[in-house]
């Protein structure tokens, strides 16, 4: 339940936030700081057990034939990963509160920020890897938000739509790669794929696993050639980008490629993949930050580098490395979240990050100067600070690995460059932003410049304060963290190391000095590079290339758009269905025909006369809707007709659940299409000034139809004349047992298949809200003259239909709750009992009008479809209370004073979310559709207002 907690925190603080800002704006910044805090309390609760080696596992049954279960994993890699996410996200909500103005758009910044702190916490402690998955896609589209939060600038937006393609690929391919490795192991759950990493890598999909994780880690990483998205996510606020992309969401590449170690490394396709691609990162990543302009800019590029630097000692074939590669990840965390924080202090104070103006800041700013100069050199990797230690260690293995055979030599040279690329860039940021003169005021748009409230600095102290304790004292500080870690990551204990500041002359330390040494020149020479490439080689501008691409990519879909579509709704029917005869008769005809005859070896049922009338009076129906279809309220009361005998074919063949949901459907749709034919001209005629189609188009068109007829009933045929075993026998011999229920169709719906049920639910919602949200400010025209040219009466509610409707009501509604009790046993149910209430509120409209009836019914229909959805969900949900999967029903027999026995079913709670949902989304639909009448007519409205005239209110 701890692991439950953690993630629960933040999402439960962020659903409170908007209530918390209605009633105090001070109190909702402070809620956002409780999650963060709350979670360190209930992580340090836990923290001896799982530093002592403990490996904490929470698992639920859920979808166990889909292999995903609610699985949370609490090891040495995950706490680490969750310390990172929980303190680094205290100290970004502390800095943002006062970095932020106080406005309701801060909210919404703290709803998602605490979103993705949720969403990036399940990621790191889920030991289901599909349910990895989900938190997974969930950071991106957060992210995404996230960084398009200024949405009302274009370099916002383009950004963030940049970071969702390209990490949404990732996430694809980590689909792919997932899917692949559970059918390798047997299994989603970590634990067992665990297990099975010498099958993983002996099969022959190794290869495609490999590169579709990797594909995942890198573009979530920012590794080349996928880097370019980061640069262009800086027009996210300072503190997104301090949280986001230095701690938490470029680390999800780098934490899945420790999670997946054990399983995915020891091949050479490994160390190659990820070692050149970790080593091409970090040189391209340090360049191109010595050449940025733009604070955020140079430290995007430098988190880049750095990814690329953990992501090569991921790739050495050495097992410190992965210690390193640990070590580096927490310290540059630290780090870069204190630089980001310090940029936007700066960008705060100062109104600009253009390093070209930005200069002698020490004198205005001292002590951010010097929070900022710490972190800068401990970036570097200048000793007595955390990043000399894992640079150290990140140089020996550069030493250690045996990759490249004679050619070793490469790695290290190259990861010295690396290293005074880093020294220079660092070097820049603290020279050129705090040093290098005085500012101008022309240069600054706020001036003069001065130190931030002392709360807004805090986040930035404290950090630094962990860059001095880690590097002074790195064994008592994080040696436990450390090494819980990297036992998980390896999964066994790892070789020796040691953690000690000073491991005496060697040549990792000779690579440090020379790297300090190269990178102090070439501060000094800098100005000769930047001519060079700003005025000769003429910057590549990434964002420009993937909005090049985009137009490309939106250009040729709308090509092959207009080569398919021509707006034809026959043709598109004529193609479907000449495919689903061709192809289903090529197929039979190369593979059985001969040898299997359509008919099979069963008898055909006999046919009885009353069935064969009411086939031939549906086929007359069918007909009659096709030869009218131009004069549209007679198509209606054909295709109506069609449904009655639809029904009636349920009820012949014993199907009466299926009878009584067609008809209320029925009702409905015809009341809906009713409605829209209102606003429509009466006949098609009037509108389509198209010559009638000729006998060559029109034998066409009865052949396709005639063969998509005959090949569905030869479908049939051949199915119902063959032996076959059917799924049904599974529910009628479970339905009362495992549900209890005697109708067989209603368990079905609420127990057997229950989370289909509330899908489908779910998209009913969306549906509707989608629909009132086109209907939301349309102008329809109002016909002046109904069917056959006769005007419309005047005389819009008739007396006695308003009578009866009204005695029909509460009969109507006694009905529907008589049929939603009776059906877990008898014919009925949720759905079918939600319709007839539909059908009896809406007669109200109809026979009443509009403002009547909202006068009297002052119902939500919004609030109560998402009601009904979550009391289904919740229905589900309260299963787990008792240990049971998701959604799973109970039952059991009751004695009651003076009612005897009686059974009562948890699925009943399940009915009821279904039958609010479906009530409220039905009358949103309708009745936002027949208020049309009453919004879109001022003529009809002016004509009210004069008296002794009446006119139609509205047509419901």
């Amino acid at each position: 339940m701890v692991m439950i907690l953690l993630i629960a925190l933040p999402v439960l603080c962020a659903a409170l936030l908007p209530l918390a800002y209605r009633a105090a704006e001070d109190r909702a910044s402070w809620l956002a700081l409780a999650a963060p805090l709350a979670g360190l309390a209930v992580l340090a609760g836990v923290g001896a057990d799982v530093l002592g080696g403990h490996v904490l596992v929470w698992r639920r049954p859920w979808l166990e034939s889909a292999g995903l279960n609610l699985s949370l994993r609490l090891d040495g890699l995950g706490f680490a990963f969750a310390l990172l996410v929980l303190g680094i996200g205290l100290l970004v909500c502390l800095y943002a509160r006062y970095y932020l103005p106080r406005s309701r758009s801060t909210i919404r910044f703290f709803t998602l920020l605490l979103l993705f702190m949720g969403a990036m916490l399940g990621v790191v402690l889920s030991e289901n890897l599909l349910q990895l998955l989900v938190f997974w896609e969930m950071t991106s589209l957060v992210s995404f938000l996230l960084i398009g939060f200024w949405s009302y600038r274009a370099d916002a937006r383009k950004g963030a739509r940049m970071a969702l393609t390209v990490t949404g690929g990732g996430g694809l391919a980590l689909l792919a790669g997932v899917l692949l490795l559970g059918h390798i192991a047997g299994s989603f759950e970590l634990s067992a794929v665990l297990a099975q990493a010498g099958a993983v890598q002996k099969h022959p999909l190794y290869p495609a696993v490999l590169v579709l994780v990797l594909l995942a880690a890198f573009t979530k990483s920012a590794q080349f050639p996928f880097h370019f998205w980061l640069p262009h996510a800086m027009a996210a606020p300072t503190p997104v980008s301090s949280y986001l992309h230095s701690a938490t969401m470029v680390k999800a590449g780098v934490f899945l490629l420790a999670r997946l170690y054990p399983v995915l490394d020891g091949t050479g396709l490994w160390f190659y993949l990820v070692s050149m691609t970790g080593l091409a990162t970090l040189v391209v990543g340090a360049a191109m930050a010595l050449l940025q302009e733009d604070l955020k800019g140079l430290l995007a590029y430098s988190t880049i580098s750095h990814l690329g630097l953990i992501t090569l000692l991921f790739g050495l074939d050495t097992q410190l490395s992965t210690v390193a590669a640990l070590f580096h990840i927490f310290n540059h965390a630290v780090f870069k979240a204190s630089l980001f924080m310090a940029a936007g202090i700066i960008d705060h104070e100062t109104g600009t990050r253009d390093l070209n103006r930005l200069r002698g800041l020490r004198h205005y700013m001292p002590h951010t100067a010097l929070l900022a100069s710490v972190a800068s050199l401990s970036m570097a990797g200048v000793p007595l600070l955390n990043g000399f230690l894992s640079k150290e260690m990140f140089f020996g293995e550069t030493l250690a690995q045996e990759l490249l055979g004679s050619f070793n030599w490469v790695i290290p040279a190259l990861a010295t460059l690396a290293g005074a690329l880093t020294v220079c860039y660092s070097l820049r940021f603290i020279y050129g932003v705090f040093f290098d003169g005085r500012p101008r005021p022309e240069d600054l748009p706020h001036y003069p410049p001065h130190e931030p409230s002392p709360y807004m600095k805090i986040p930035v102290e404290v950090l630094v304060v962990i860059c001095l304790v880690v590097g002074l004292e790195p064994s008592l500080s994080v040696g436990a963290l450390l090494a819980a870690a990297s036992v998980a990551t390896l999964g066994g204990p790892p070789p020796a190391y040691s953690l000690s500041l000073w491991h005496g002359f060697n040549l990792p330390l000779l690579m440090s000095a020379v790297s300090m040494a190269a990178g102090s020149v070439l501060f000094f020479r800098r100005r000769g590079v930047f001519h060079r490439y700003f005025v000769s080689l003429q910057p590549w501008n990434a964002r420009d290339r993937f909005e090049a691409a985009v137009a490309w990519a939106e250009g040729t879909a709308r090509a092959i758009t207009r080569a398919l579509e021509n707006g034809s709704v026959q043709r598109y029917l004529a193609c479907l269905a000449a495919a689903m005869v061709l192809l289903p008769a090529w197929a039979w005809w190369q593979g059985a025909a001969g040898s299997a005859p359509l008919a099979g070896p069963l008898a055909a049922g006999p046919l009885d006369g009353a069935t064969a009338a009411g086939m031939a009076l549906l086929a007359l129906g069918a007909l009659g809707v096709v030869a009218s279809h131009r004069h549209r309220l007679t198509a209606l009361i054909l295709l109506s007709a069609c449904g009655l005998l639809v029904a009636l074919a349920f009820t012949r063949f014993s199907a009466p659940d299926l009878a009584l949901t067609q008809l209320s459907v029925e009702v409905v749709t015809v009341l809906l299409l009713v409605l829209a034919l209102y606003f429509m001209p009466r006949s098609t005629l009037a509108v389509d000034a198209a010559p009638a189609p000729g006998p060559g188009r029109r034998l066409r068109d009865i052949a396709i139809a005639l063969a998509a007829g005959g090949a569905l009933g030869g479908a049939a045929y051949a199915v119902l004349t063959r032996p076959y075993q059917s799924i049904g026998d599974f529910f009628l011999a479970n339905a009362v047992e495992g549900g209890g229920g005697h109708n067989v169709v209603n368990v079905i719906l609420v127990d057997f298949r229950g989370f289909d049920t509330l899908g489908e639910v779910c998209v009913l919602v969306v549906t509707a809200l989608a629909v009132q949200a086109l209907l939301k400010g349309m102008r329809l025209p109002a016909p002046g003259l109904g069917p056959n040219g006769f005007p419309w009466s005047r005389q819009g509610h008739p007396l006695l239909l308003s009578i009866l409707a009204r005695l029909m009501l509460p009969l109507t509604l006694m009905v529907a709750v008589f049929i939603l009790l009776r059906g877990h046993n008898l014919p009925g149910g949720g759905f079918i009992a939600a319709l007839v209430t539909a059908v009896a509120l809406l007669l109200q409209y109809v026979a009443n009008g509009v403002l009547w009836t909202e006068a009297r019914i002052t119902l939500d229909y919004r609030a109560l479809a998402g009601a009904g959805v979550a009391l289904a969900g919740l229905a589900g949900a309260g299963s787990w209370a008792f240990g049971a999967p998701f959604l799973t029903a109970a039952f059991g027999h009751f004695h009651l004073p003076l009612l005897g026995e009686i059974e009562l079913a948890t699925a009943m709670i399940f009915d009821l979310g279904v039958y609010l949902a479906v009530i409220g989304v039905t009358l949103l639909i309708l009745s936002h559709l027949g208020v049309k009448h009453r919004e879109m007519q001022p003529e009809r409205q002016e004509q009210q207002e004069q008296p002794g005239l009446q006119v139609q209110e509205e047509n419901a």
